[in-house]
């Protein structure tokens, strides 16, 4: 995995990074693995939301290039729409290096995959071999 200090969280979408979905869903994974009052110094929580952030960010600009070639009212686009305008509100709020902030971009990270997942098959279908 490359690392790139980006302390604004947004430079990954602009360097058309390939997304590396298998590392950041095991970090996933191990986040939503973590019990009930899990303590991490607020350092790493920092480290960890931040690398979810711009991750998120990235998955967002996929996600809004799946939406830009699906009509306007088509469904997967709008439920996706309505997904990333949460995510924005979301990822533009300050990290706070806790383990409640990173919890909350892990399921960022989730929704924006998940969106993702259903605009590629809905693009599958919308445009035939």
């Amino acid at each position: 995995m490359t690392a790139v200090y980006a302390p604004n969280g947004r430079l990954g979408a602009n360097l058309g990074v390939r997304l590396d979905r298998e590392p950041h869903m095991r970090l996933v994974q191990a986040v939503i693995a973590w019990a009930g009052h899990a303590t991490l110094p607020p350092g790493d929580c920092d480290q960890i939301a931040l690398q979810l952030t711009e991750h998120a960010r990235t998955v967002a600009a996929e996600v809004r290039r799946c939406c830009s070639v699906l009509l306007s009212d088509a469904e997967p686009r709008v439920l996706a729409e309505v997904v990333l305008e949460e995510a924005d509100r979301r990822l533009a709020q300050r990290r706070l290096g806790t383990v409640r902030c990173v919890q909350m971009r892990v399921r960022q990270v989730r929704a924006l995959y998940e969106r993702l997942d259903r605009l590629q098959v809905a693009r599958a279908v919308a445009t035939p071999p």
